[in-house]
């Protein structure tokens, strides 16, 4: 393959887009659609072997300080910039129109009502053309750990006391988690009790070449956004090699089923139906300006449908200006009982501009709403939560099956505090290996290569308290795949690392656990040459697994 191949856009048909505006022109607020890029590809390999002299990696939590001389095969993917161009565009043509069939849409920056007002501004959503491979048993034990993980949210928010000193530092130098902190001491103080608890959760991914480990990026508790375009792209791809496998040597029995919209939405309904109140509805927070608001439309759409349950969606300003709790602790926005609230924004703060969203949040929390997260759940989504698990022995504080904390901790990257000096010696020394991270949901906020190093210096020499907003965290070493992505209606032939999330669900009544289930996956691919990896924002596409 030539150079000329890499990065290159294939125009289709005359009337699609000839270009896709750069990375630096596709940034937005929604940086939450989008995965943590912790991760250092590996260098493109020709179709030789290569004998490659690796910097110093972490296994198992342990940094190595000695390089060693690496034997690397040629990726074993499917050549997929190899495909013949006129079935390429034949293939292109199918998977456009299908998927403007079947919904799979966002708003197009360019049309100033396309956040806000459905039916306008519409562009399919950025997806890869062709699955990504995946090993089967790898796949199966990230679909494993999800029960698990979701019990350990559940165990781990009731620990009032191990959530408030594990972000004590971090509550002093970062604003947002304090405020969270704050309400989640108020509920406290109130004796709060959160009978019926419901998580719908997304653990990510990465299978690190080097360990062959698959790798823990991140455990979200809060708007774990793409249920729905998950399971459409899974069935987009489904289709097409249904259509074009036999010329790709491809098998569509290969896509493993995602059913993440219809599992998700079953989790909203079952919590409303223990909420037992039929004239009661369901509430989806969401930001002002939404251009992803087809995929939340869909988890909706199955409420409906299926289930027959009334849905609002509300912003955290207008949940302010119409909310009220009644005497025997109901929700009541507009006059209408909330059974369950689904928060599809409030993890940045930038869904906080004024008192009012805080008011909001606040008013929520003390309701008898249940509460999709609810605060200790999320505070269970912060970094330094999940870093502070990684920890020796802090797993068998909540879980008891030793089998279970023992696939928890193979997942496990290397996780540290800024406080273990010996680690920010190592990460000053050797950035390109380290990932810094901020108690932020979302990408686009995480900090790479020579600036970990300016980071650290800085914060070394202010001497103040400013560390405690950060982890440090082991950069996970890829593969590189060949990738068609689809944007804009045009095929992008370019090199490409995946992410691997996992849905759970988890809800309960009192004692009774009603699920606990692995609920369906999202796949995400992006260009190597990008730290960021937002969907939305233009630096990755929707994907999903082809089982090797």
């Amino acid at each position: 393959m030539s150079a000329a191949d890499f990065g290159s856009a294939t125009k289709i048909t005359p009337f699609f887009y000839k270009h896709v505006s750069s990375p630096h022109q596709q940034r937005n607020r929604h940086s939450h659609y989008s995965f943590s890029s912790t991760y250092f590809p590996k260098p493109l390999l020709s179709h030789q072997h290569h004998h490659l002299t690796m910097p110093p990696v972490i296994i198992n939590g342990k940094l190595t300080d000695s390089s060693s001389s690496v034997t690397v095969k040629p990726p074993s993917l499917h050549h997929y910039h190899s495909i013949d161009q006129q079935l390429l565009d034949n293939i292109a043509y199918d998977a456009l129109v299908w998927a403007s069939l079947h919904g799979l849409l966002m708003g197009d920056k360019s049309s100033k009502e396309s956040g806000t007002v459905p039916g306008l501004g519409l562009v399919h959503a950025p997806f890869a053309l062709l699955p990504v491979s995946l090993p089967e048993s790898k796949f199966k034990q990230a679909s494993d750990l999800a029960p698990i993980f979701n019990e350990l949210v559940d165990r781990v928010s009731l620990d009032a006391n191990f959530l408030q000193e594990s972000l004590s530092r971090t509550k002093k130098v970062d604003e947002f988690t304090s405020r969270l902190l704050d309400i989640h001491s108020k509920m406290i103080q109130l004796n709060k009790k959160e009978e019926i608890r419901l998580g719908l959760h997304r653990s990510d991914y990465m299978l690190d070449e080097e360990t062959k480990s698959l790798l823990q990026i991140e455990l979200n508790t809060i708007s774990s956004s793409f249920a729905g375009f998950g399971s459409v792209v899974t069935e987009l791809h489904r289709y097409i090699l249904s259509q074009h496998g036999k010329l790709l040597g491809l098998d569509a029995e290969k896509v493993p089923v995602n059913n993440a919209a219809s599992q998700n939405a079953e989790g909203l309904a079952k919590a409303w139906i223990e909420y037992n109140n039929p004239k009661a509805v369901i509430m989806f927070v969401v930001q002002a300006e939404e251009r992803n608001m087809y995929d939340q439309h869909s988890l909706s759409a199955g409420l409906k449908e299926k289930y027959g349950i009334t849905i609002l969606r509300k912003t955290l300003a207008e949940v302010d200006q119409e909310g009220e709790i009644l005497p025997d602790g109901t929700l009541s926005v507009n006059g209408q009982a909330v059974a369950v609230v689904y928060f599809r924004a409030g993890y940045t703060p930038a869904d906080y501009p004024s008192e009012s969203e805080w008011r909001a949040r606040l008013l929520m929390e003390q309701s008898s709403a249940i509460k999709c997260p609810s605060i200790s759940y999320h505070l269970v989504g912060t970094k330094k939560i999940q870093q502070e698990l990684a920890k020796p022995g802090v797993l068998e504080r909540f879980l008891e099956n030793n089998d279970d904390i023992a696939k928890m901790r193979e997942c496990f990257a290397g996780l540290w505090s800024l406080d273990d000096s010996d680690i920010v010696k190592k990460a000053i020394e050797k950035p390109e290996i380290f990932v810094m991270k901020p108690q932020r949901e979302g990408g686009g906020n995480n900090i790479y290569g020579d600036a970990v190093r300016e980071t650290l210096i800085k914060l070394q020499k202010s001497g103040s308290q400013e560390d405690a907003a950060y982890i440090l965290m082991q950069r996970i070493f890829p593969n590189l795949s060949a990738a068609l992505l689809m944007r804009n209606g045009c095929v992008h032939k370019d090199h490409a690392i995946s992410e691997l999330g996992i849905f759970g669900t988890y809800l309960r009544n009192k004692d009774r656990v009603i699920i606990n289930d692995q609920s369906g996956y999202l796949m995400r691919t992006k260009i190597a040459s990008s730290d960021e990896g937002g969907v939305a924002a233009g630096f990755a596409v929707l994907d999903s697994v082809y089982l090797s």
